[in-house]
């Protein structure tokens, strides 16, 4: 029996497993929380240091989850060994480069898995069970992207939005609350358009890959070009929610500090609506760079913006 146990992983595959969690791109996931934070800090509601620290917790888990199952995944399908990588797309190399620690990366996301739907339930328990139409999605969206979303167009654009956006950011409101929020729900939809927009471009460098594994997402049926215009619009979308939002009274004015990247985001628009259908990979990589940026630096303003109203 001694001789048929599988043994412990050793250093090299912990640190397979967590290159295969990307550390480098979590960062999304605090951005997304800290909005519902101030979100509910604008509202004049009292949170208490656990209870944040909860949220975070299980929302870095969850992107943590998504991670690591799709690297395990694309491992599994082949897709790891035709892939182009660049910088911010393409997965993170790990597992090909050790490939016995595919079964701990698997465990891993599962792991995380777990500690989301444990800290779920206490949530579930302490704001009341409106909660579950945040909650239920995103377990859905964590465990189906990868095999399943990729497959249908439509699903596999709108899913990293809505995980990022409304189950993240009004999800965590809900959480910490216990009731819905018009501001939480408005200021969701910047992350998620723009999340939607980065992950339909990094898979701009993977058509042909994906194609061969069965994918079917919008990059593929609609050619780099289109695809590429129809992140743009996304971006632009992304941006003029601010305005209306502070127009209709949903956000406070200080949220404009969110247009202050207006210039980058003009010349991103610019370069990937001039982008051909067979883009140079130092110009593709360029603009996918340029846009992580852009999501990231959005997100910060507008947290310090809400910051400043609160």
């Amino acid at each position: 029996m001694e001789a048929a146990r599988e043994p412990r992983a050793p250093g090299a595959t912990w640190r397979t497993v967590l290159r295969c969690a990307r550390p480098n791109f979590l960062v999304l996931a605090p951005l997304c929380v800290l909005l519902a934070i101030l979100v509910a800090r604008l509202e004049g509601h009292a949170l208490g240091v656990g209870e944040a620290l909860a949220v975070l917790a299980g929302a870095l888990l969850a992107h943590a989850a998504v991670n690591l199952l799709n690297e395990h995944h694309d491992h599994a399908s082949g897709l790891d060994a035709t892939t182009r990588r660049t910088p911010v797309s393409g997965g993170s190399g790990a597992l090909p480069a050790h490939p016995a620690a595919a079964p701990w990366v698997r465990r891993a996301g599962l792991v995380c898995l777990a500690g989301v739907m444990t800290i779920g339930a206490w949530a579930l328990w302490r704001s009341g069970p409106a909660l579950l139409a945040y909650g239920l999605p995103g377990i859905v969206l964590v465990v189906a992207y990868t095999g399943v979303l990729t497959r249908r167009p439509l699903l596999c654009l709108l899913a990293p939005g809505l995980g990022f956006g409304p189950v993240m950011v009004a999800g965590s409101h809900q959480a910490l609350i216990g009731e819905p929020s018009w501001t939480a729900l408005v200021v969701a939809l910047v992350p998620g358009l723009q999340v939607s927009a980065l992950l339909l471009l990094n898979q701009l460098p993977d058509i042909d890959a994906d194609r061969r594994v069965g994918r079917h997402h919008l990059a593929i049926v609609l050619g780099p070009r289109r695809a590429a215009r129809l992140a743009a619009g996304l971006l632009v979308a992304a941006y003029l929610v601010v305005p209306a939002g502070i127009a209709a009274g949903g956000l406070p004015a200080w949220s404009g500090l969110a247009w202050l990247p207006l210039p980058a985001l003009a010349g991103l628009v610019i370069g990937l609506w001039r982008l051909p259908d067979a883009p140079d990979a130092t110009r593709l990589v360029a603009l996918l760079t340029r846009n992580v940026m852009l999501l990231l630096g959005t997100l910060a303003l507008l947290a310090l913006g809400l910051w400043l109203a609160g």
